[in-house]
C-alpha cells in the first residue's frame, strides 16, 4: 500500500497534539499509563514521543517515512524511465518493454513487473485505437517451417502527402514477408497495379538470401492474371487467400499495423514528398525491423537470427540481404 503523503500543516498539527500528550502525563495525570489508557497508545508510543522530544525538539514529533533505508528489489528510477518511454512513444505491451530492455540495456525485468509499475503510474491502459480486440473465436497461429516455404504480399495504402507545392500525393507500399522467419521487404511506388506488383516480386526475389517456393496474396486487381502467371514463368506457386477474409493473411496485416504504429506515426508530421527519400527512410526501418527490432511472435528474436536458427545445418552461409 502506497504511503501517505501529509502536508506540512498537517505534520505540525499532528506533532502538537503529541506534545498535548506528553504535557498531559507531566502536568496532568501525573502517571504515564494512566495517560495512555486515556489516549489509547502504548507505553512504548508514549516514551518514543518522549525521547524524540527531548532528543530533537518539537521537530522529533512530527511523522517520520515509514519506508525502508534500502530496498534492494525496487526498479531503478532510470529503467523505469526507459520503461515509460517505450510505453509513450511505441505503446508496448509488458511483454515487448521486457524484450526490448534485455535486448538493448541488458536488464532482467518480468513482464509482470513492468505491468504493475505502468499500473502505479496510469498507463496500464493503452489508447482506444491500440487496444486488444476480442473475437468470439480464437484463431490458431501458424508457422511454416523452412524460409521460403510461403511468403505473403499484400499493399499498404499510404495516406495522401501534401507536397510543397499544394498538390497531392498518393502513395502504396508493398509488403513480402516470409512466413517462417517475418523477414520482410518493403517499397514504396506511386502507383498500385499488375506492373507495380510484377516489379516489386522481382525485386523481393533479387533482395532474399532464399529461394521462394510459393506466394500468397489476396484477391486484389493487382495480382490477377499477369502477376499470377509471371509467378508460374518462374516455377513460383501463386495461392490466393479466400475473398473478405484478411486474417489468412495475418503475417502481413499484422506487420503493416506495426508499421503505422512504430514507423509511420513516428514521422511526426515529416513530409515525404519525394519517392526517393521515402524509400530511404522505409529502407532504414526495414533494416530495423529484420536485424534489430525484436518479434513476440518469434520469442524476442529478430527475423534475421530466426533465419540464422533455420539455416544453421546448412554448409553454405546466408547471404546479408541489407545489400
Amino acid at each position: 500500500m502506497a504511503e501517505r503523503v501529509w502536508s506540512e500543516k498537517d505534520l505540525v498539527r499532528r506533532a502538537n497534539r503529541r506534545l498535548a500528550v506528553l504535557r498531559h502525563a507531566e502536568e496532568i495525570s501525573g502517571n504515564v499509563a494512566a495517560t495512555c489508557r486515556y489516549y489509547g497508545i502504548s507505553r512504548t508510543v508514549f516514551y518514543r514521543w518522549k525521547h524524540r522530544y527531548e532528543d530533537e525538539g518539537i521537530d522529533g514529533l512530527k511523522d517520520r517515512s515509514s519506508a525502508p533505508l534500502h530496498c534492494p528489489t525496487i526498479t531503478h528510477p532510470q529503467v523505469v524511465e526507459k520503461i515509460i518511454h517505450l510505453r509513450r512513444h511505441y505503446h508496448f505491451g509488458p511483454l515487448k518493454i521486457s524484450m526490448y530492455l534485455r535486448r538493448y540495456h541488458d536488464q532482467e525485468i518480468s513482464a509482470s513487473t513492468i505491468y504493475r509499475i505502468l499500473k502505479r503510474l496510469g498507463m496500464s491502459r493503452l489508447p482506444a485505437s491500440q487496444r486488444y480486440k476480442r473475437h468470439q473465436q480464437r484463431w490458431k497461429r501458424y508457422e511454416k517451417q523452412r524460409p521460403g516455404h510461403q511468403l505473403q504480399i499484400d499493399v499498404k495504402f499510404v495516406e495522401p502527402i501534401t507536397t510543397d507545392a499544394g498538390r497531392k500525393k498518393r502513395y502504396y507500399q508493398y509488403t513480402a514477408i516470409d512466413d517462417c522467419t517475418r523477414l520482410r521487404i518493403l517499397k514504396i511506388y506511386p502507383r498500385s497495379d499488375q506492373k507495380t506488383a510484377i516489379q516489386f516480386l522481382d525485386y523481393v526475389l533479387s533482395r532474399l538470401p532464399f529461394q521462394v517456393e510459393k506466394i500468397q496474396t489476396d484477391n486484389g486487381a493487382e495480382f490477377q492474371s499477369a502477376f499470377h502467371w509471371h509467378l508460374l514463368d518462374q516455377g513460383i506457386g501463386h495461392v490466393y487467400i479466400r475473398p473478405a477474409t484478411p486474417r489468412l493473411n495475418g503475417k502481413v496485416e499484422r506487420s503493416h499495423r506495426i508499421d503505422a504504429e512504430e514507423f509511420y506515426r513516428l514521422l511526426d508530421g515529416v513530409v515525404l514528398g519525394d519517392l526517393a527519400v521515402f524509400n530511404d527512410k522505409l529502407k532504414e526501418w526495414e533494416d530495423y525491423y529484420n536485424y534489430h527490432r525484436p518479434h513476440g511472435g518469434l520469442g524476442g528474436q529478430t527475423p534475421y537470427e530466426r533465419l540464422l536458427q533455420k539455416t544453421q545445418t546448412n554448409t553454405q552461409p546466408v547471404n546479408d540481404q541489407r545489400q
